[in-house]
């Protein structure tokens, strides 16, 4: 944990000295103060507040760090995908679709609607699941900053609604009426006037991809241009768009129909990898699967055509993913603690409300100072974190416990390192400053269920606790020979 620095009052004299003084009432007591003399409480207050305004979105991301030997592999072994990214030798993320429940977000739903409710400003809404999804009334298709649920959607109404998040534990998959196509290099918005431009490319970039998308940016739709956009030309942006205008023509031609019922469903999860991840800063692309090699080739000779030369067939007798150790770093990523290169470990545990990563030395015992051996140790866990939310998948809040650091400057270094670790992340991240406590609190967008969900289910002896309560009641009442029939009752 960083140290906690003190609070001190900033009292400013004035120059010239004077001997007058005159009696106040300060929060219920009274007070002399002495002309001449001003308090810098309202300055300080001034100030806690601009601090306390946290900027969410207006905080302009940091270039993606360029990463050597970035390589895909793509498994369809045993009649399920699965992905693994690497980044060297090194598993940064993992998707698979052999999990307990196969991710519903991007998919397009005709549903009903089941419940209002005015107090939560939400609606449920029937597609087809057997958890009602949830519907904000900021996101129901028209609606305006002060509208009401119970005055837009009447119960059992009919609505178009598409899954932005997966159900995950009590509570059923998030929805939203403003329905957007994603496409390899931008993201189509049907019935908007929205134009976006993604802030992590360069500014000669984001002018060049603004005067193309003026020019071919269609009537009645809004479009978000994509960091995959770099370098990219007119036609390739065109026929993006044209590929998107044609399934949302698909989508509003089988509107008809008894609601519940699927319209549009996302494709294949390796396409949908593919489409989100791979780029120019990738090396290889290796497929295992013949089935599955030529739909994905033509995938990208219709999309990327430039990245044709990095696809590889594996067809090796030794496993894809055994090759590349896949598996051995999936069962390292489902452990709680995490070994670093030095000797140091994180622990990693799950509550309910949020994460909390704790960073310990270990091992490692330096060669210099403590200050340096403690700053080193913070270095390697920031860059080990994380990789770790994004091949855990880690969503919602997360709360980091570094090491001690008396260094303001060396305070300000790790938190710059971590922020460019996190740059490499595809999923939205935000870092906010070191709390009083000392402690790093960050958020990471939660879409889906994460790694340890996806291949554990809960124990039935102790509830997810982890711990098994002895029955000490019990063990008393035989030791006392006490029967449940002699209790007595008062």
């Amino acid at each position: 944990m960083f140290g906690i620095f003190k609070r001190s009052t900033v009292v400013r004299k004035s120059e010239d000295k004077f001997d007058k003084s005159e009696t106040k009432w300060f929060k219920g007591q009274k007070v002399k103060i002495k002309s001449g003399t001003t308090s810098s409480s309202s300055f300080n207050n001034r100030e806690k507040q601009k601090a306390s305004r946290q900027t969410w979105f207006r905080e302009k991301p940091l270039p993606v760090p360029v990463v050597d030997k970035k390589q895909m592999l793509i498994s369809f072994k045993g009649g399920s995908s699965k992905i693994a990214i690497l980044e060297g030798a090194t598993l940064v993320e993992y998707y698979t679709a052999e999990s307990k429940s196969k991710s519903l977000v991007g998919n397009i739903y005709l549903g009903k609607v089941k419940n209002i409710l005015p107090g939560m400003e939400a609606a449920f809404v029937s597609f087809g699941e057997e958890k009602n999804g949830v519907l904000y009334v900021a996101d129901v298709a028209g609606s305006r900053r002060n509208s009401k649920i119970e005055n837009i959607l009447k119960q059992e109404q009919e609505i178009l609604v598409q899954v932005v998040k997966d159900a995950m534990g009590e509570k059923g998959a998030r929805l939203t009426g403003q329905i957007s196509f994603p496409g390899r290099y931008l993201v189509l918005i049907p019935n908007s006037n929205t134009k976006g431009i993604s802030r992590r490319l360069p500014d000669e970039e984001r002018n060049r991809l603004d005067k193309i998308i003026r020019k071919i940016k269609p009537d009645g739709f809004g479009v978000i241009v994509r960091t995959a956009a770099e370098g990219v030309n007119e036609s390739s942006l065109k026929n993006d768009i044209d590929k998107l205008i044609s399934e949302w023509d698909e989508v509003s031609e089988n509107k008809a129909g008894t609601a519940p019922i699927l319209i549009h469903e996302e494709p294949d999860l390796s396409v949908k990898v593919i489409r989100e991840h791979l780029g120019t800063n990738f090396k290889k692309l290796l497929i295992q699967g013949d089935k599955y090699f030529d739909e994905i080739r033509d995938y990208i000779d219709e999309t990327s055509p430039e990245l044709n030369e990095i696809v590889e067939n594996y067809n090796d007798e030794l496993d894809l993913f055994e090759r590349y150790h896949i598996e051995d770093q999936i069962k390292k990523a489902l452990d709680r603690k995490v070994w670093l290169p030095s000797g140091g470990h994180l622990i990693i545990d799950r509550t309910e409300a949020l994460t909390v990563i704790d960073v310990n030395t270990g091992k490692f015992v330096g060669k210099d100072s403590l200050e340096q051996t403690v700053y080193e140790n913070n270095l390697e866990a920031s860059e080990e974190i994380a990789r770790q939310l994004r091949l855990r998948d880690i969503g919602g809040i997360i709360v980091i416990d570094f090491i001690d650091m008396e260094s303001t400057k060396k305070q300000d270094s790790l938190l710059q390192k971590f922020k460019q670790e996190l740059a490499k992340d595809k999923t939205r991240t935000q870092v906010f400053n070191i709390s009083r406590l000392g402690l790093v609190e960050m958020t990471r967008k939660n879409v889906s269920a994460g790694l340890i969900e996806s291949f554990s289910e809960e124990c039935e002896e102790c509830s997810g606790r982890g711990l098994i309560i002895n029955d000490v009641f019990s063990n008393n009442s035989i030791e006392d020979n006490l029967l449940e029939s002699d209790a007595v009752v008062e």
